[in-house]
Formats: C-alpha cells, structure tokens, sequence
C-alpha cells in the first residue's frame, strides 16, 4: 500500500515509463519528467484499460483534445502493459499517449496504489486521479476520485 501523500506545491516525483499513442506512436518510447521542462504535464491515473469508467473517461479527453493544444503534455497512466495500450488506443482513437506502468513505481510513488474494497472482496489497484505539474516540476493541482464524465472539463479549467 502507498505511503505518499503529494500537495500541491510539492515537486512532482520523477518518472520514467514507456509511452505509447500520441506522438510516440505503437512502437512506443521511453519518457521522463524531466523532459518536459517549462511545460505543463497532466499525469491521469486509471485503473484499467477498456473498462467502462476509463473509457468515459479517456474518451471525454479525447472529445475535447483541441482544447488542449499548448496546454500540457497529456499521459494517461495504468499497470497495463504497452500491448494493452495500444488496443485501448486503437479502439477509441484516442490522440494522447498512454505510460504503462507494469510494476507500479509511478503509482506507488504519486501515491494512488490503493486498497480498494468490491463486493467485500479487498484488493490493491489504482485510485483514479490526476496530476496537474507546472512547468517547474511542481504540483500545481491534484484532483482525487474523479468521476469520468467530469474529468476532461476539471483538467480544463486546472489549466486555465
């Protein structure tokens, strides 16, 4: 269970993850916080790909992608693995690229690996949340518990 508690204004933790869709294509590459150095960054963490709330929720991105030109870089992150991915992307035509994050570093460390409870049975999986980081590395925004339909529009207004 994650121990990280993030606020706003605390310097995003780095990470290094393979991103495919997007700019980076199938083929994927790898990608890191510090590369986006001076530009806003969205990390929207999800707990599995092609399931019904994710797809509201990666779907309501995409319906209003133009809005987000120039904005931020935009990461969809789950513990699915690139193959996953890349249908998820292809079969929703989403245009932003997904971090798959297989063995839970990011999760744990932006602090959304979580006990979660379904039908009494408990189990670990990710909180669906995101993370606004400004241009400096810092935490600009952290929106917990999103509802899916809502998601496009918070991260809109978080980035003005």
């Amino acid at each position: 269970m994650s121990e990280t508690t993030l606020s706003v204004g605390d310097a995003a933790p780095d990470f290094a993850a393979l991103a495919v869709g997007g700019e980076y294509g199938a083929e994927g590459r790898q990608v890191r916080l510090a590369d986006f150095v001076g530009r806003n960054v969205v990390l929207y963490f999800y707990p599995k790909d092609d399931t019904p709330g994710c797809t509201k929720q990666a779907c309501g991105l995409r319906d209003v992608w133009g809005e987000f030109a120039g904005k931020a870089a935009v990461f969809g992150v789950s513990v699915d693995d690139a193959g996953s991915h890349q249908k998820f992307i292809d079969k929703f035509q989403l245009p932003f690229p997904l971090l798959s994050d297989t063995e839970q570093k990011i999760v744990q460390d932006y602090g959304v690996w979580v006990e979660k409870n379904m039908y009494g049975k408990k189990y670990m999986g990710t909180e669906r949340s995101t993370f606004v980081i400004g241009g400096d590395g810092r935490l600009k925004a952290i929106l917990r518990k999103v509802n899916p339909e809502q998601h496009a529009a918070l991260v809109l207004a978080e980035l003005g």
